[in-house]
C-alpha cells in the first residue's frame, strides 16, 4: 500500500538516530512510560547501537533530552520502572502469547548508568537490516507528550500505510490509558489530553503530517480513522564526511601564496580560480551551521577532490610538492554514494 507524501521536510542525523524493530515499536512495552522513562531506554538504545557500550553518564543523557538537571531520585524512579517492562507477542484470539522482560538489570553509580539487555531483546536493536523504524532523538527531543512519541513510533511502524481505523477502545490501549476513567466515560477529554495534543508535536515537529475522523454509532464516537502522510527525510552529513571535506579546503589554503608563484599566466589564472571557488564552498559551507545534508556534501567532497587533483597536476608542472589532506581519502564516494 502506497503511503502519501506531504511538503514536508526535516533533515535527519543519522549520528543521533537510533533504530528498533517494527515489531519493538509497536510494542505496548512503551504505554504507561512517563516522557522521561521512555528518552532513558531511548538513550539506552542508542548508546548500544553506537559503540556497544552498555554504560552511559548521566550528562549525557540530559544535554541529548536538553534536560536542565536530573536528580537521582528521577534516575531511581525511571530505572525501577524501566527494569520491569516487558516485551510481548500476543494472539490472545488462537489462545498464545508471550512475554519477556527487556532488561536483566540496570544500575545507577554516582551519576552513571550501566545495564544489561535480555538476549531475547538484542535482535530488536542490533544487526537491523530489513525492516525497523529509525527514530532521530533531536526530532523526539522536543516532545514534550509521551503520548506524541507513542503515536509517532506506531505511525512510522506503519511505513506505506497512510490511514488505520482503530476503535476506541484499541486507541486507548495504544496510548496505555485504557484504564483511565476520564478517558473511557469522556471521549472529548481523551481526545483534548492525548489525541490532541500528540497530533499537534507530530505536526510541529516531525515530517509527518496526521489528522483523524471521528467514527460513529449513531451519536456514539465508536473509533477514530487516523489518517497521516509523510514528508522529504534529507540526511544530515556526517562528521567523517564534514572532516573530509574541511580537510581538503585546509590543505589548500595552507599556502595559499605559493599558487602566486606559477609562472604560466594561464595555469596560475587558473589555479586562482579553484582557490576561489573552495573559497566560496569554505565560506557557504564550513563556517557556519547550514545543516549540510549528506547528498550535498557528497557532492561538494567530489568537486573539491578534483580541484585539489587539478591543483597538484599544476604544481607538479611547476616541480612543487603536491598536497595531502590530512584526512584519508580512501574511496570516500563509495562510502556516501547511498
Amino acid at each position: 500500500m502506497a503511503g502519501r507524501r506531504n511538503d514536508k521536510a526535516i533533515m535527519i542525523s543519522n549520528a543521533d538516530s537510533i533504530k528498533k524493530s517494527q515489531e519493538f515499536s509497536m510494542a505496548k512495552l512503551n504505554h504507561g512510560l512517563t516522557l522521561n522513562q521512555m528518552q532513558l531506554l531511548a538513550y539506552a538504545i542508542y548508546a548500544t547501537q553506537r559503540d556497544g557500550s552498555t554504560t552511559f553518564i548521566k550528562a549525557d543523557f540530559e544535554k541529548k533530552f536538553e534536560m536542565e538537571k536530573y536528580q537521582t531520585i528521577h534516575a531511581q524512579e525511571d530505572a525501577q520502572k524501566l527494569v520491569s517492562i516487558q516485551f510481548s507477542t500476543e494472539d490472545l484470539g488462537n489462545d498464545k502469547f508471550r512475554y519477556w522482560n527487556v532488561f536483566q538489570e540496570i544500575e545507577y553509580d554516582k551519576g552513571t548508568f550501566n545495564f544489561k539487555w535480555t538476549d531475547r531483546m538484542l535482535p530488536h536493536i542490533l544487526d537491523l537490516k530489513d525492516k525497523y523504524v529509525r527514530t532521530d532523538l533531536r526530532v523526539t527531543s522536543k516532545f514534550n507528550s509521551s503520548y506524541s512519541w507513542i503515536l509517532y513510533d506506531y505511525l512510522k511502524a506503519n511505513y506505506g500505510y497512510w490511514y488505520k481505523t482503530l476503535s476506541k477502545d484499541e486507541l486507548l490501549n495504544l496510548f496505555g490509558v485504557e484504564n483511565t476513567k476520564t478517558y473511557i466515560n469522556y471521549t472529548g477529554k481523551f481526545k483534548q489530553s492525548v489525541l490532541d495534543k500528540a497530533i499537534s508535536e507530530i505536526n510541529e515537529y516531525t515530517e509527518i503530517n496526521v489528522k483523524y475522523e471521528d467514527v460513529k454509532e449513531g451519536r456514539t464516537i465508536a473509533g477514530f480513522k487516523l489518517i497521516w502522510s509523510t514528508g522529504k527525510v534529507k540526511h544530515k552529513a556526517s562528521k567523517k564526511q564534514m572532516d573530509i571535506l574541511q580537510s581538503i579546503a585546509d590543505v589548500v589554503f595552507e599556502d595559499a601564496f605559493m599558487y602566486m608563484g606559477i609562472k604560466d599566466d594561464i595555469k596560475r589564472e587558473r589555479a586562482l580560480k579553484i582557490i576561489r571557488n573552495l573559497q566560496e564552498t569554505k565560506s557557504n559551507y564550513l563556517d557556519t551551521d547550514v545543516g549540510l545534508t549528506s547528498d550535498k556534501c557528497s557532492e561538494l567532497t567530489k568537486k573539491a577532490s578534483n580541484d585539489l587533483e587539478a591543483l597538484n597536476y599544476l604544481l607538479e608542472e611547476e616541480g612543487k610538492e603536491t598536497l595531502k589532506p590530512r584526512v584519508p581519502m580512501h574511496d570516500w564516494l563509495a562510502e556516501y554514494r547511498n
